[in-house]
């Protein structure tokens, strides 16, 4: 059986910013991760003409203006926002018996990044060190021990550690990890609380060039009609490629049922928003979250999209005598299901679970969290 300090589940951004600030606090920490990847749901692609820009299929967008947290965050890691590009009018589409440009209110500080959010992951996972990191250690029961707690993966590998933090989907948590001993108010709140977007789907549509913005159009469309319900720019800073983006407004179900058909539909409502020129895409990139096993639970699948509230103190507390702690963004006092989420709920879980390290006998005394 392996032996370590600390046991962080799930290698999101709120797991890489709370394994970093246990590391930076002297304390010996294994990150599991149940896939073959870091990021959680944030993941980026590599394309356009050079094949080096960055596009999106999880999130895209942080307001560094509004968002302290997340401002603090980029220039610890060194990563520059750029403006999300409005410029020009909105299509509606649905909204009358032709498609209508009319300008739209924009959103003030929106921004996206340079690297996309996967630069968040890459600056965080970059001052970790590597041995931690563990990849396809999908955890199945968490139990207690005289000493400590008992961490179980999938194949028969076990990991002896004083304290766990599960930094995964709470609904993910409640139908896949066994935990002894867990009080039955607190499962029925993690069943309750929805994972943001893990049903929903993205389309990425990758063009040689932001031919909209030549005719006046900003990229943005508000539809009625679908399948994409909204689209924006996606293009990169430098223009030197175009993209668009847009969230799936069918049911998981009939994305499932008729890939193909949806790919016609999204060609179809293209052109008629944005004319013939949107026809010859050079990729479309479709990102179904509902089919992450790891991310989108079942009752996730079973309810209507719901983004979570600022859950109850009980959700950032520590249990089994402070042994054990959640971290998902969800849990977060502040943007729960938002990236400032993630690195707000990593950071104040980390300094939590250091300061019940002063009152208690399994860890050694921690050093600055900064």
């Amino acid at each position: 059986m392996q032996e370590t300090e600390i046991v962080v589940v799930g290698a999101g951004i709120a797991g890489l910013t709370a394994t970093l600030c246990l590391q930076r606090a002297g304390k010996r920490v294994a990150l599991l991760e149940g896939a073959d990847r870091s990021g959680g749901r944030v993941r980026s692609i590599n394309g356009g003409l050079d094949g080096t820009a960055r596009f999106d299929t999880g999130p895209a967008w942080v307001w560094p203006r509004w968002q302290p947290h997340v401002q603090r965050w980029l220039e610890d890691l060194s990563i520059r926002p750029f403006a999300q590009f409005e410029g020009g009018e909105a299509v509606l589409d649905g909204f009358g018996p032709q498609v209508i440009r009319q300008h739209l209110p924009g959103q003030d500080g929106i921004s996206r990044l340079s690297g996309g959010p996967s630069a968040i992951v890459e600056g965080l996972e970059d001052r970790i060190r590597p041995e931690t990191i563990k990849f396809n250690a999908q955890v199945l029961a968490i139990d207690t021990v005289d000493d400590g707690l008992c961490v179980q993966m999938r194949g028969g590998d076990q990991i002896h550690c004083a304290k766990v933090v599960l930094a995964t989907p709470l609904r993910i948590i409640a139908e896949q990890i066994r935990i002894n001993a867990i009080e039955p108010e607190l499962r029925n709140l993690m069943q309750r609380t929805p994972t943001w977007m893990a049903q929903q789907a993205k389309a990425v549509i990758l063009y040689q060039a932001p031919f909209w913005r030549e005719r006046g159009l900003s990229g943005r469309v508000a539809s009625r009609t679908g399948p994409l319900v909204e689209i924006h720019d996606h293009s990169p800073e430098d223009a030197k490629s175009g993209a668009l983006f847009g969230f799936v407004g069918w049911p998981h179900e009939d994305r499932r049922r008729d890939p193909g058909a949806l790919r016609t539909a999204i060609g179809e409502q293209l052109v008629r928003c944005f004319g013939s020129e949107a026809a010859h895409p050079q990729d479309v990139i479709l990102q179904d979250w509902a089919t992450e096993s790891l991310i989108c639970s079942k009752i996730d699948l079973d309810e209507p999209p719901e983004h979570p509230d600022i859950g109850p103190e009980l959700l950032r507390r520590g249990y089994l005598s402070d042994r054990l702690w959640f971290v998902a963004s969800e849990t977060a006092s502040i943007s729960p299901g938002l990236i400032e989420g993630a690195l707000v709920a990593g950071e104040t879980t980390a300094m939590r679970l250091l300061e019940s390290c002063q009152t208690d006998n399994c860890l050694p005394a921690p050093s600055s969290v900064g």
